[in-house]
């Protein structure tokens, strides 16, 4: 993928965004009690709960926090009762978003989220409205200089990995969103490599190319104002904004 992808533009900075804005632990802490609410709190046996458990580790969130928010999921302490809701809709470009958000409250969480789109000229949708465009996929970024790389897509390949592609100073693994991610993610780590990132994520057949400078900032803008809402979980679009655009807005 070329220029500034839904990839590259929100989840390889997403980390150090929400950190900065001492968003990280609530957001992983509601993750890690959604988690272990559907699927219970060994996270040998859960694999949702261990990825959550891990992105707690690299944040240096205490063992005793996520012990509490696993206790709250399995009911072994009271807590608020969150939901999982999935909204879709049109950004400016007529680009497809996707926003996956856990709330205590899906009246206000809509309302919240519908004013975000409409005030960035964007419109809500109804319910697999752009879902349609995306897979769900796994996706293990590893630094270049970790790696050649006809031997990681060896390595990849050899762990089940779907395909490996070139991405800026990095290597993008995609699997399918199931125990082949954890595989290829077990084994490039046996390597001695830790990737930069490991995630599942909704990745868009095609891209749409924003070539307009004012539209890629108004879309660029509802993106991050979304990614930033307290409720939101990810924020998934299709959008490809060319590197001279780019740089334009960097300025």
């Amino acid at each position: 993928m070329g220029g500034h992808s839904h990839w590259a533009g929100i989840k390889h900075k997403k980390a150090l965004v929400d950190a900065k804005k001492g968003k990280i632990f609530t957001k992983i802490l509601r993750e890690i009690t959604i988690a272990a609410k559907m699927s219970g709190g060994n996270p040998d046996q859960n694999p949702r709960l261990r990825k959550a458990m891990d992105d707690a580790r690299a944040a240096n969130m205490p063992m005793e926090n996520m012990k509490r928010a696993i206790m709250k999921g399995t009911g072994q302490l009271p807590g608020v009762s969150y939901e999982e809701i999935t909204y879709e809709g049109y950004g400016p470009g007529s680009t497809a978003v996707i926003v996956e958000c856990t709330t205590d409250n899906k009246n206000r969480t809509f309302a919240e989220i519908r004013k975000i789109f409409t005030s960035r000229g964007g419109s809500i949708g109804t319910s697999g409205c752009v879902s349609y465009m995306f897979k769900s996929k796994g996706v293990i970024v590893v630094n270049k200089d970790a790696i050649g790389e006809d031997d990681l897509m060896n390595l990849a390949l050899e762990a089940g990995a779907e395909d490996v592609r070139t991405e800026g100073e990095a290597y993008e693994v995609i699997t399918a969103p199931d125990a082949t991610f954890d595989a290829v993610k077990k084994a490039i780590e046996a390597k001695g490599i830790t990737p930069e990132s490991a995630e599942l994520t909704m990745l868009p057949d095609t891209e749409v190319n924003i070539t307009d400078e004012h539209t890629a900032e108004s879309l660029l803008n509802m993106i991050e104002e979304l990614d930033d809402h307290d409720d939101t979980k990810n924020v998934y679009s299709n959008y490809n904004i060319p590197d001279d655009i780019m740089a334009k807005l960097d300025k």
